[in-house]
């Protein structure tokens, strides 16, 4: 059973009413005192300013690649340091400073899970700005590589948080019909974080490296202050019984009354269903009626990171230096993997409502398969690959990447898990995600030294392939339906591809 914050008995709801607020619920905060003028608006502007969260994820986790060179000679650690008296070697110390986010963030995807139960979506994100303003400073402030190591984990805390909460939050309060587009928001934050770190690296080449982190502290505290007056996640007042207050917050994003409290209505035969067993939320996640959802989500949320995108941000200006391109070069190829990240994620937010996200997944993996294979051999065949060559692979690779699985990756953690397990499965799902890409920020260069640029790149694009397959056989389209209705597909053992093609094909004969 969820912890409730909301009065143990079972609330006297009049659905034929006004909603009228009780004392309890006047006093939680985020709840609107009157229904939209335009609901429209209001999804969109919850979208957009919860989806900050994605920029300042992008942009922390970005800045790192153009500013190590210059932290690691401040620190005198391009060679060799020291950390807690041992001498350690000096990339060894950067690869610690740029992978402590991701393991903070993996603790930080794990721990927001139950602290959204407990609190709500809305000031889960609201303590998640804060941290990531506290962290951006002490991170920028940091006097030595271990300070920098440790303020790093801890702002990883925020990477972790958001990651798991915000695609939760906007899903839980869009419409079926425009959740795709609304929740990609984050993902075209992302992209714009991931863009402005690349060019503040290039364009601010020679300012010290303090300010081009603790610049991120302004986008923190617009977060905050934009996250105050929104509203709750209308699941999570159902699930805690508070239902005048998600009554309330529907018809704030609804464009009618009735149709929000039907949406409320079935949001609470769900939770009755749910409260039936006494299970928690992860022991819960065990029940084999559950594992479909597990399988698919968190599978994706793994490919979206293996697959060799997270490799070239983090990496790129690193690996074509190495291979011979001037250094200039290479960090102006971290610009265009950034403006092609951001323009192809902006688009798949404006078409994956319409495609569907499962199709818009296989449709773009063999691409991307394709051309990192493309990339690989290139270096494999040629002492000195063609610039124009490689540039151009490279980016024809993050043009299939960013434009399919990388658009669906967060927005199928917030569809495909039921409300019982929602936080508990949307933290593991972040911290699978955070996991693997700690596994391949801390293994791509001993990848690529091992088996050659090419080489290394043969093997992502075998990754490629298999996630191909493992999307084709096991994820299902969420596309227009409600969170019930998946939730629903669920236990009546419909929502496999394979089972969904049975039922279509049963429809027409």
């Amino acid at each position: 059973m969820s912890q409730r914050s909301g009065p143990s008995d079972e609330p006297t709801t009049d659905f034929d009413s006004e909603p009228q607020l009780s004392e309890v619920e006047k006093k939680l905060g985020g709840v609107p005192r009157e229904p939209a003028r335009n609901a429209n608006f209001n999804n969109y502007h919850v979208a957009f300013v919860a989806a900050l969260g994605g920029l300042l994820y992008g942009y922390d986790t970005g800045v790192i690649s153009g500013t190590l060179i210059q932290i690691a000679a401040d620190f005198g650690i391009e060679d060799q340091g020291s950390i807690l008296g041992m001498t350690v070697p000096g990339h060894n110390i950067q690869e610690m400073i740029t992978a402590a986010i991701l393991l903070g963030a993996v603790i930080g995807a794990l721990s927001a899970g139950p602290f959204a139960n407990r609190f709500g979506r809305r000031w889960t994100i609201i303590t998640v700005a804060i941290i990531f303003a506290v962290g951006v400073i002490l991170a920028g402030v940091s006097p030595d590589p271990l300070t920098m190591i440790g303020s790093r984990l801890f702002l990883g805390l925020a990477v972790g948080g958001c990651t798991q909460t915000i695609p939760t939050y906007i899903a839980e309060l869009s419409p079926p019909d425009k959740r795709g587009g609304l929740v990609t928001f984050f993902n075209v934050a992302i992209g714009v974080g991931i863009l402005t770190a690349a060019l503040v690296n290039v364009i601010f080449a020679d300012v010290v490296w303090h300010w081009k982190i603790i610049i991120a502290v302004i986008p923190a505290v617009i977060l905050i202050i934009g996250m105050i007056p929104l509203p709750e996640s209308p699941r999570w007042l159902v699930n805690h019984r508070f239902l005048n207050a998600a009554r309330m917050v529907l018809r704030w994003v609804r464009p009618s009354g009735k149709e929000a409290d039907r949406e409320v209505r079935e949001i609470q035969r769900i939770v009755k269903m749910e409260e039936a067993s006494s299970k928690g939320a992860w022991a819960a996640m065990g029940e084999k009626w559950i594992r479909p959802a597990l399988i698919a989500g968190i599978s994706v949320a793994i490919f979206t990171q293996i697959t060799g995108l997270e490799m070239m941000i983090y990496y790129t200006p690193r690996i074509l230096t190495d291979a011979g391109f001037a250094p200039e070069l290479s960090l102006w190829a971290n610009v265009g993997v950034g403006v092609v990240y951001l323009v192809m994620t902006t688009t798949g937010k404006f078409i994956v409502d319409k495609v569907g996200r499962r199709r818009l997944t296989l449709i773009m993996l063999p691409g991307a398969a394709v051309s990192i294979a493309a990339f690989g051999l290139v270096f494999l065949i040629m002492d000195k690959p063609n610039p124009v060559l490689a540039m151009t692979l490279l980016l024809l690779f993050m043009f299939f990447q960013a434009g399919g699985i990388q658009v669906v990756g967060w927005l199928m953690g917030s569809e495909l898990y039921p409300l019982k397990i929602r936080s508990a499965a949307t933290g593991l799902h972040a911290a699978a995600l955070w996991g693997s890409n700690l596994i391949i920020t801390i293994t791509a260069l001993t990848l690529v030294e091992a088996l050659t640029l090419g080489g290394a790149m043969l093997v992502y694009a075998a990754l490629n392939v298999i996630a191909w397959l493992v999307v084709y056989f096991r994820v299902p389209e969420t596309k227009g339906r409600p969170l019930e209705e998946i939730e629903e597909s669920l236990k009546d053992g419909t929502f496999l591809p394979k089972d969904q093609k049975r039922i279509a094909e049963e429809s027409t004969t």
